[in-house]
């Protein structure tokens, strides 16, 4: 894939399956030095093993909803590599019992606390670095329930994920000026790990005519290829066979 990055450090968070680490093996393999993080220490390794067989990487352990601990993980990397170059919030849950009638408030703690309290704290951490440096992407994953809010998503996720457009258009707002440029990244159905915390399970049949992981890594390193110069503030990635177009799902309204 060539060395387009050769020298870049990209820390992803949710780096262990899914979305995250088809964005590590793609910014691996351009040459990036990439440091995946995630809560769960098996998996970690196991997307490690995986990505040292590509290039440069490492793994930390992480949980995302504890500032104070990505406050350490990120001054960890600052001192190791001296730059982040790239930030990749990618570490996401959903509730299973999520909507009204059956979510709890310490589902909904759990949602709020890892797709934007988690995501915040990422942005908050690395800031200061890529103000130094004058410049950084952050690419931030929200989701299609970021622009149409749906039941099958249920609202925790639905309101996270619209917040985090708000937070990712905020940095671009206020950090422009330093040469830093965010993207929210909303992609319809992806075929992840995620999809088996829905009420119901789609079927792998489903799954086949979704969004696959390896081509949410495409986008990721798309965006970390683009030049500093320009910003793409959203990117909306969508299965061509759209079951909220086609009837299978809830079909989103006109976005507001």
């Amino acid at each position: 894939m060539g060395n387009q990055l050769q020298g870049q450090v990209a820390w992803i968070t949710g780096g262990g399956s899914g979305i995250g680490l088809a964005g590590a093996m793609a910014l691996v393999q351009a040459g990036a030095h990439v440091i995946i993080t995630g809560r769960n220490h098996v998996t970690n390794e196991s997307a490690l093993q995986t990505l040292q067989a590509l290039g440069n990487a490492q793994a930390m352990q992480l949980d995302v909803a504890d500032k104070n601990a990505v406050k350490a993980a990120a001054d960890s990397i600052l001192e190791q590599h001296g730059h982040i170059d790239i930030l990749v919030n990618s570490a996401g849950t959903n509730a299973t019992q999520r909507n009204f009638d059956v979510l709890s408030t310490d589902a909904w703690d759990d949602v709020v606390g890892i797709n934007l309290s988690g995501t915040f704290y990422c942005v908050h951490a690395v800031l200061p670095a890529m103000r130094a440096q004058q410049g950084g992407l952050i690419v931030n994953v929200s989701s299609w329930a970021g622009l149409y809010a749906s039941k099958l998503t249920g609202p925790a996720y639905n309101t996270t994920k619209r917040a985090v457009l708000a937070l990712t258009e905020s940095i671009n707002m206020e950090e422009c000026a330093h040469g830093i440029r965010a993207t929210s990244l909303l992609p319809g159905e992806v075929a992840t790990p995620i999809m088996e915390k829905r009420p119901t399970p789609p079927s792998q049949a489903q799954r086949d005519l979704m969004v696959q992981a390896q081509d949410m890594g495409q986008a990721i390193l798309f965006l970390a290829q683009m030049p500093a110069r320009t910003c793409i503030n959203e990117l909306v990635i969508s299965p061509t066979h759209n079951r909220f177009y086609l009837g299978g799902l809830e079909t989103p309204p006109p976005r507001p």
